[in-house]
C-alpha cells in the first residue's frame, strides 16, 4: 500500500543476523500457531445409554390363541433400558443429521384389574426392538444446544408375556399377531458438553438428551387396540476428529531462503470466510459531466435518451431497484447504466425543483464554439423532452474545462487526456440538483441509491503483500499447493500487492488447507523466497447486507481526501456499528505513472481511514476493524474498465464498504 523506502545497511545486517539465529525456532512457532487452530469435527461417532419410561394405552384381552383374559386391560407403564451406537454429521454449527442403531426395550406392566372371581389379575410383557432412528439435527442458536426429530423403524426382537391371576397358575408365552416391523416418529433435545481440550485432535463430548417416542404408528399388534409411547432420558458419549480451522489473521513467516533478508516484506491477509456473494446497498455518486466523442458535438448514443412520453413517466427512483449483477468485474455495466441516465436524472431533478437552474459548460480543445454547441445540444434535450423552461438553463463554451485533465507540459497519454476534457459539465447552486458529496465545492451531483449483489466481495479475496516490491523486485509470484498436491500459480506481479479471489483458490471445494510459496527476483537478480500456509472455508452463514460509499477525485493531486471530511464524518461514520468491519480500497485510472498512481491511491485510502478512525473515537464507537489498501491502476481490482472517459473518471475513487 503505497511506496516504501529500502532499509539501510545497518538494519539489513541486524535483520539478517536475527533471522539466521531464530529462523528455525520461528518456523516451528509459526507452524504450531497454524496447526494448533482447530475447527469442530464434521463427523462424530459414539454410543448412548438411556432409560425408557413406557406408557401403554388401548384395550388388550386376547393375548394369543390359548390365552384370553377374563377382564380387559387398558393402561400400563414400565421402565426399561435403551442402548445405541450412533453417528452424527455436522457440516456447520446449525444443521446436521443423526443416526442411532439401538436396542430399544419397551417392556412394562398393565395396571391391575379385577377378574370375575373378584380376585386381582396382572399382565406384564417383555417387548423389545432393534431400532433404526435417523434424525435431522438443528442447533437454533448455533451453540451446543440442539433439537432433533425424525422417523423410527423398529424390528421386533422379543414378545413374551406373563398373566397372573389369584387362585390359578401363571400363564406365560408369546403374544400373537405381533408386528415384525413398526414405524413411528420421535423428537427430542440435547446439549453437547465438551470434555476434551479445544486444541486436541480428538474431540470428546458428553451429551445428555431427552426425547419423546410417539405412539403414532406404534401399535405392537395387528389385532386389538394396544398402543404405546415412550419418554426417554439418557446420555451419549461422542468422539470426532477435529479439522484445521481457517486462518483469520495475517500470516507472516520468516524467509526460508533470502540472500539479504528484509528487502521485501512478504505477508498474507486471508479472509475469515469466503462469502460467495453479498447484497450491497450503494450510495453511488453521479459525475456531473457528459463526455462527447472526438470530432462530434452530438450527444453519444451510450447516454440514455428518452422521448417526451417516456420522460413523463421517468423517475430517478426507478434506477434504485434491486438488480443482480457483479459489482466488481461486471460493476461497470450496472453502475454505468445509472450514470448513463444522467440526462434523465438532471431532467427529473429540474422538473421536481421548479425554482432551480443549471449552467452547462461545454469544453472542446481550442474550440469554444464547438463546446458551446455541445452544451446547447444538452439544453435542447432537457427543454424538448422534459419541458424545462429554456431560461433556467445557461450555456457557455470553453476551450478547456474548469478542472482539466491535461496539465501544462503533459507528454504521456495525451489522447486519453483529450477525451477526458471533451465534455459538458453541469453546475448548479441548487441542493436539489447537486447536493455535494464532497462539500460545497464538490462538482459531483447528489448520489443515487442502488441495491444490487456483490458476487465477488473484496473482503473474500486473499491479499498477497510484497511491501517494497515496486522498488526492489523485477517481479514476484505466488505458488499455492493444496493437500492433494494440486498446484496453482499466480503472477508475475510487479506491484506491492496482489489480490486473488478466495473462491478462485477454493474452486469447487468448501474448504482447503494450502502451502504458500512467495518468490521474487530482485533488480540485481537475487532470489528471495518465503513459505507459509493458508486455510480457507466458504461461508455458510446468512448473508448480511453491506453498505458502500464512493468518493470521486479529479485528475490532480490537489484534491485531497480532506475535501471529503464533512461527508465522511457526518454521513459515513454514523453508519459504522461497534465491532463492524470497514473495507477501504483506493483506485486510479490507467493514465500516468503506475508507481505514482499506486502511491496516490494508497494515500487517499489511508487518509479516509484516518478521518473515520478519529470520528469513531469521538463518537465512542469501539471494536471497528479496518482493511485498507491502495491498488493504483491495477485493472484486475479496479471497479470499472478504462475504455470510456467516464469509466476512467470513475476509477479515480476511494470505495468504502461497511460490513455489519
Amino acid at each position: 500500500m503505497g511506496s516504501f523506502s529500502q532499509p539501510d545497511k545497518t538494519t539489513i545486517m541486524f535483520q539478517y543476523i536475527s533471522n539466521q539465529k531464530f529462523l528455525f525456532l520461528a518456523l516451528i512457532f509459526s507452524a504450531a500457531t497454524v496447526h494448533a487452530q482447530q475447527a469442530p469435527p464434521t463427523w462424530w461417532f459414539g454410543t448412548s445409554a438411556a432409560v425408557n419410561f413406557n406408557f401403554y394405552q388401548g384395550t388388550t384381552q386376547v393375548v394369543n390363541k390359548e390365552v384370553t383374559t377374563p377382564t380387559a386391560f387398558h393402561k400400563g407403564n414400565g421402565v426399561s433400558p435403551y442402548f445405541s451406537v450412533l453417528t452424527e454429521y455436522r457440516p456447520n454449527k446449525t444443521w446436521g443429521g443423526m443416526l442411532n442403531l439401538a436396542y430399544d426395550n419397551r417392556s412394562g406392566k398393565f395396571s391391575e384389574v379385577m377378574a370375575p372371581c373378584d380376585c386381582p389379575a396382572t399382565l406384564s410383557t417383555k417387548l423389545s426392538y432393534f431400532s433404526i432412528e435417523p434424525s435431522l439435527r438443528f442447533a437454533p442458536f448455533a451453540s451446543s444446544f440442539y433439537l432433533f426429530a425424525g422417523p423410527t423403524i423398529g424390528f421386533n426382537l422379543k414378545k413374551e408375556f406373563t398373566y397372573k391371576q389369584e387362585k390359578q397358575l401363571d400363564k406365560t408365552g408369546q403374544w400373537s399377531d405381533v408386528r415384525s416391523t413398526v414405524i413411528s416418529a420421535q423428537a427430542g433435545a440435547g446439549i453437547d458438553i465438551p470434555v476434551s481440550s479445544k486444541t486436541s485432535a480428538m474431540q470428546t463430548t458428553l451429551s445428555p438428551f431427552v426425547s419423546f417416542q410417539s405412539n403414532l404408528g406404534h401399535d405392537p399388534r395387528s389385532t386389538g387396540s394396544w398402543s404405546l409411547y415412550t419418554l426417554r432420558a439418557g446420555i451419549a458419549l461422542k468422539f470426532g476428529k477435529a479439522r484445521k480451522a481457517a486462518v483469520t489473521t495475517v500470516v507472516t513467516v520468516p524467509p526460508v531462503v533470502a540472500v539479504v533478508p528484509g528487502d521485501v516484506r512478504f505477508s498474507i491477509r486471508a479472509p475469515k470466510s469466503v462469502p460467495e456473494n453479498r447484497p450491497v446497498k450503494e450510495t453511488f455518486p453521479i459525475r456531473n459531466s457528459i463526455f462527447f466523442d472526438m470530432g462530434s458535438a452530438v450527444i453519444p448514443n451510450r447516454y440514455i435518451q428518452l422521448n417526451s412520453g417516456q420522460a413523463a413517466s421517468f423517475k430517478e427512483a426507478q434506477l434504485q431497484e434491486r438488480q443482480p449483477g457483479n459489482l466488481n468485474n461486471g460493476r461497470s455495466s450496472r453502475q454505468m447504466a445509472v450514470y448513463h441516465n444522467i440526462l434523465n436524472i438532471i431532467g427529473d431533478r429540474l422538473r421536481a425543483n421548479p425554482g432551480s437552474a443549471v449552467k452547462l459548460s461545454g469544453a472542446s480543445d481550442n474550440n469554444p464554439a464547438e463546446g458551446k454547441l455541445m452544451a446547447e445540444n444538452v439544453k435542447q434535450y432537457l427543454v424538448a423532452v422534459f419541458g424545462i423552461t429554456p431560461s433556467r438553463i445557461i450555456t457557455e463554451g470553453r476551450d478547456k474545462p474548469v478542472i482539466a485533465s491535461e496539465q501544462p507540459g503533459a507528454t504521456h497519454d495525451i489522447a486519453l487526456l483529450h477525451e477526458g476534457d471533451r465534455r459538458v459539465d453541469i453546475e448548479s447552486n441548487s441542493p436539489g440538483l447537486l447536493l455535494q458529496v464532497g462539500g460545497i465545492n464538490s462538482p459531483f451531483m447528489r448520489p443515487v441509491q442502488i441495491t444490487a449483489y456483490d458476487e465477488d466481495p473484496l473482503d473474500s479475496h486473499v491479499l498477497f503483500n510484497a511491501d517494497g516490491a515496486t522498488e526492489i523486485l523485477k517481479s514476484w509470484n505466488v505458488t499455492v499447493t493444496d493437500q492433494k498436491g494440486l498446484v496453482q500459480h499466480y503472477g508475475p506481479f510487479t506491484n506491492d500487492h496482489a489480490s486473488v479471489p478466495g473462491k478462485t483458490i477454493l474452486g469447487n471445494d468448501t474448504e482447503g488447507y494450502y502451502r504458500i510459496l512467495m518468490q521474487g527476483i530482485t533488480n540485481d537478480n537475487r532470489i528471495i523466497r518465503q513459505e507459509s500456509s493458508l486455510s480457507l472455508v466458504k461461508a455458510t452463514d446468512a448473508k448480511q447486507e453491506g453498505l458502500r460509499y464512493s468518493i470521486l477525485f479529479d485528475f490532480d493531486r490537489s484534491k485531497s481526501i480532506a475535501t471529503y471530511e464533512k461527508f465522511l464524518v457526518e454521513v459515513v461514520t454514523p453508519l459504522i456499528p461497534a465491532n463492524g468491519k470497514v473495507i477501504i480500497h483506493g483506485h486510479t485510472d490507467i493514465i500516468g505513472d503506475a508507481t505514482y498512481n499506486h502511491t496516490l491511491s494508497h494515500d487517499r485510502a489511508t487518509g479516509a481511514q484516518q478521518i473515520l478512525e478519529t470520528a469513531l473515537a469521538k463518537a465512542g464507537t469501539k471494536g471497528v476493524v479496518f482493511e485498507t489498501n491502495g491498488f493504483g491502476e491495477d485493472e484486475v481490482t479496479s471497479p470499472f474498465e478504462n475504455k470510456l472517459p467516464e469509466e476512467r473518471f470513475y476509477n479515480r475513487t476511494v470505495i468504502i464498504d461497511i460490513i455489519k
